[in-house]
């Protein structure tokens, strides 16, 4: 700990630190999933007890890693098919994903609550192509500074979790409805994770999880295309690679229903 920025934040924003922290911990392994020097960086700016606070299981971060992966992918698709596009980052606290597979042209938004994007702004400054909206992703205040015209790409990486489920649903009507043929990608926890959490049961000597108000099993992801009929494809986005014992049950492990997963939206065109 290099003695830096000392972040204060509330309990869900927190959960920024606690991403952040698990990708730093597997991007610094010789054998990593995640190349994340940026994360890396951050985490040794940063004056905050990490290890004490989000322990180290080298199983959780490597999972949260597998989790970035899916999303980082579907933007570098995006990016290839939308170079100068726009990719918006909902919740975004500190991910680095911009680090990792920015194509030099593209611009990125990243929305977030005041205290959170205040701290994103001192420890990633905007530049003309990376801006930083103060912002609930749940106020459509933020679709104004999005120009659709190069296309639209967005990112809600572990938001939705904490939203009511009639928000989640309006969210992603309001997206629809703003950004057709645009996507947006997100991740649930499943029903089971979602209800201990409300109860409070997430809980290990460590850390004590927000609640997650909304969950969804795998298998639920079609219940997505009810929430507006510009909806038009709810396409589950797997982890791929892994390491080790991961690596051997992934293929396994998508069989099971009540687990996370991370699901790609289409907005169809008007």
């Amino acid at each position: 700990m290099s003695g830096g920025e000392r972040p204060e934040l509330a309990q869900v924003p927190e959960t920024a630190l606690w991403t952040l922290w698990h990708r730093a911990v597997e991007a610094r392994r010789p054998d990593t999933v995640l190349e994340d020097p940026k994360a890396v960086e951050l985490v040794d700016r940063i004056d905050f007890p990490f290890a004490a606070r989000f322990g180290q299981g080298a199983l959780v971060s490597q999972l949260q890693a597998l989790r970035a992966a899916c999303f980082d992918r579907e933007v570098a698709d995006f990016l290839d098919r939308c170079p100068r596009g726009t990719v918006v980052g909902l919740g975004d606290g500190l991910e680095t994903q911009a680090w990792r597979v920015d194509n030099g042209r593209a611009d990125w938004l990243s929305v977030d609550l005041p205290e959170s994007a205040a701290l994103r702004e001192r420890l990633l400054p905007p530049d003309e192509r990376h801006r930083i909206l103060a912002c609930s992703a749940t106020d459509p205040a933020w679709m104004a500074e999005v120009d659709p015209g190069r296309g639209v790409m967005i990112c809600a990486e572990g938001l939705l979790m904490y939203l009511r489920p009639d928000e989640v649903r309006t969210l992603i009507a309001a997206c629809a409805e703003r950004f057709p043929g645009a996507s947006l990608v997100l991740d649930a926890v499943p029903r089971w994770f979602s209800d201990r959490s409300v109860r409070g049961k997430l809980r290990d000597r460590h850390y004590q999880a927000p609640p997650m108000p909304f969950g969804m099993d795998a298998d639920e992801r079609g219940k997505l295309l009810t929430a507006h009929p510009a909806v038009s494809e709810a396409r589950e986005v797997y982890p791929e690679g892994g390491r080790g014992l991961v690596r051997a049950l992934l293929p396994f492990v998508r069989r099971a229903k009540r687990r996370p997963s991370v699901v790609a939206l289409l907005f169809a065109e008007s």
